[in-house]
């Protein structure tokens, strides 16, 4: 199969790339590197990267920004990040991305923990997550029988415990190389509209 990873230089996007890589064609995208560049917050980029790539069978995103931060302090402006990046980042892949898929294909998004589990100063990426969910489950009926839709939902990596585990009290961190293993299930495996739950 021919998949294009959207956030492939990330520790995730990296884990999943050597998942895949074995047995399929992998494309990596990134913001800044990556075999190619896109801005999935601008439609038009993300027009442009399929035009590129043309044709897949497989669209993984692993990618999209959040605002962390008491919630006294959060201004709308703040708040848009995770609306702007991850939110409309990995709709506009989708929408988008739906067009250039072979009959058959599958589109796999993120969305993590907290969308079940909110944590302190996390409303913005509570919200996001929730709405990536919602996003997809809905799409999945909509999209019966032309693709699948599926969203992996990890927990705290282990590669970022040291960094982000004071946010997350109690938490159990997973490595990413098992996060990955969710990915590999969307892309292969038969489910649409699931939430894969790594925690």
């Amino acid at each position: 199969m021919k998949i294009i990873i959207i956030g492939a230089s990330g520790t995730v996007g990296r884990a999943v790339a050597e998942a895949l890589s074995p047995r399929h064609d992998i494309i990596k995208v990134g913001k800044t590197r990556g075999d190619l560049q896109v801005d999935v917050a601008d439609a038009q980029s993300v027009g442009g990267l399929f035009a590129q790539v043309g044709k897949v069978d497989a669209i993984v995103s692993v990618t999209g920004d959040l605002y962390f931060g008491p919630l006294a302090q959060t201004t709308p402006e703040a708040f848009r990040k995770g609306i702007d990046s991850k939110l409309m980042g990995q709709v506009n892949l989708a929408l988008i991305g739906q067009h250039f898929l072979l009959p058959g294909g599958s589109i796999t998004l993120t969305s993590g923990i907290v969308s079940d589990e909110p944590i302190a100063q996390g409303t913005n990426a509570t919200t996001v997550n929730a709405a990536v969910e919602g996003f997809a489950r809905g799409a999945a009926v909509d999209a019966w029988g032309r693709f699948r839709i599926n969203v992996v939902s990890p927990t705290l990596l282990t590669e970022s415990a040291e960094a982000y585990g004071p946010f997350f009290p109690g938490y159990e961190s997973v490595p990413a190389s098992r996060v990955a293993q969710a990915y590999v299930g969307s892309v292969e495996g038969p489910q649409t509209g699931r939430i894969y739950k790594v925690w």
